[in-house]
């Protein structure tokens, strides 16, 4: 069952663009509108790229055969991944924006703050829960965040895209270097016990300006992610 909030903020949009194919409102202002809605416009006039959310790049049967679903029915039968472990495919005709929503939220999938000045997704290593070297499987802790961060307003409106990875060994899979936030596993002994939690890197960044991100914390414990 899709939770009534998700089915308003659908509706919502359904709205929007009916206004702005009735010419209520400029292409501008729904622009903002759709972004946070993880839609993107294409240089095809009436076509759109959609970005689905997938925290920690985890996928159960479920979730991928609704992706099939709406990539063979709405766009060209191809779906992308991306480098933030999202999912995305093109060329889907705006009025059918409202029908692909309905039946990816069915499936528990969101497109929400896939795009935009937004946390775009939280991701954790490639092969969390199954690598013989790691410390412990991170991918709960990558969808807590993601989660929390999901709809929060503090998330709606940020200054540039921002970037979580988390690594489950020390040897840095989730690339912690080139992130706003990097969480690498780490354990530490306090009193004869061994505790569990993360180094923590920050400013890390890609693009025009790339930079390595620096040491925050050496040991950050499981209850001081969310605040940090």
């Amino acid at each position: 069952m899709v939770n009534e909030e998700v089915i308003k903020e659908i509706e919502a949009f359904g709205r929007e663009v009916k206004r702005l194919q009735n010419g209520e409102i400029p292409e501008e202002k729904f622009k903002k509108f759709r972004l946070q809605q993880g839609v993107y416009g294409q240089r095809q006039k009436g076509v759109q790229m959609v970005r689905v959310k997938i925290p920690a790049g985890t996928l159960n049967s479920k979730k991928l055969r609704a992706l099939a679903n709406v990539i063979e029915a709405y766009s060209t039968g191809k779906g992308h991944v991306t480098t933030r472990q999202d999912v995305q495919f093109h060329f889907v005709k705006l009025e059918n924006i409202t029908a692909v929503l309905y039946q990816l939220a069915e499936a528990g999938l969101t497109t929400r703050e896939a795009c935009g000045n937004t946390v775009r997704n939280v991701t954790s290593c490639h092969l969390a829960g199954v690598c013989k070297t790691e410390l412990f499987n991170v991918v709960p802790i990558s969808e807590k965040v993601a989660y929390h961060l999901l709809r929060n307003p503090i998330n709606q409106d940020l200054p540039r895209k921002f970037k979580i990875s988390f690594s489950g060994c020390r040897s840095e899979c989730g690339m912690a270097a080139i992130h706003d936030i990097g969480f690498i596993a780490e354990t530490r002994e306090q009193g004869g016990t061994v505790e569990y939690g993360f180094r923590v890197y920050v400013g890390g960044g890609l693009g025009s300006s790339p930079r390595l991100s620096k040491l925050y914390s050496d040991f950050l414990s499981f209850s001081e992610v969310l605040p940090t």
